[in-house]
């Protein structure tokens, strides 16, 4: 059973031992619809296309390497985490993705490291379920229209956000339990 597998399944048992509050896999809220996005439907569906591209192309350039990648794209911008053996295919990663069509920017933040363990990626599948409950509590920032992805600890957050709802969010991400670290990749609205 690959990695991914384990991960959503630890992230959907975690929604359910957590109650209706926090519901949430992989950074979205069941049953969230395009309608509450801030991005349009084209966008949306967009953004699920690039995230498929961007795995399949990876898979094609490194076979052996992409068990650890994830791929994360949010209004066009495309997030890479995850980990790889070595330096060159970090450096590559970009490179393969940035040529997909519609992609206006790769954030990549790849590290040069060993496989975690399934139990580090239960975590960030806790830690973001934690951060995005805490979201969807405080009505001064739109949980449902914020991506979160965590690796290792470290909390991205990407979304059309105004500056007020980015540092209400990024506050919130910061104070997390077990959080090491929170990079905001928001791009704001007026």
């Amino acid at each position: 059973m690959s990695k991914l597998i384990y991960i959503a399944l630890a992230g959907l048992a975690f929604s359910q031992l957590q109650g209706c509050a926090t519901a949430v896999v992989g950074g979205a809220a069941v049953g969230a619809s395009v309608a509450l996005d801030r991005r349009t439907a084209g966008v949306y569906v967009g953004d699920q296309e690039i995230e498929l591209r961007a795995m399949v192309r990876l898979r094609e350039n490194f076979p052996q390497k992409t068990d650890n990648i994830s791929a994360t794209s949010y209004n066009r911008q495309l997030l890479l985490t995850g980990q790889v053996p070595d330096e060159t295919t970090r450096s590559r990663a970009t490179d393969v993705v940035k040529g997909i069509p519609d992609v206006r920017t790769v954030f990549n933040e790849l590290s040069v490291s060993g496989v975690t363990s399934l139990t580090s990626d239960a975590n960030d599948v806790a830690l973001t379920s934690k951060v995005k409950a805490r979201m969807f509590r405080d009505e001064r920032v739109p949980g449902i229209k914020i991506k979160v992805v965590t690796e290792a600890g470290v909390v991205y957050l990407m979304g059309l956000v105004t500056s007020t709802e980015a540092e209400f969010a990024t506050e919130i991400a910061r104070t997390t339990a077990g959080v090491v670290k929170v990079v905001t990749l928001f791009e704001y609205i007026n």
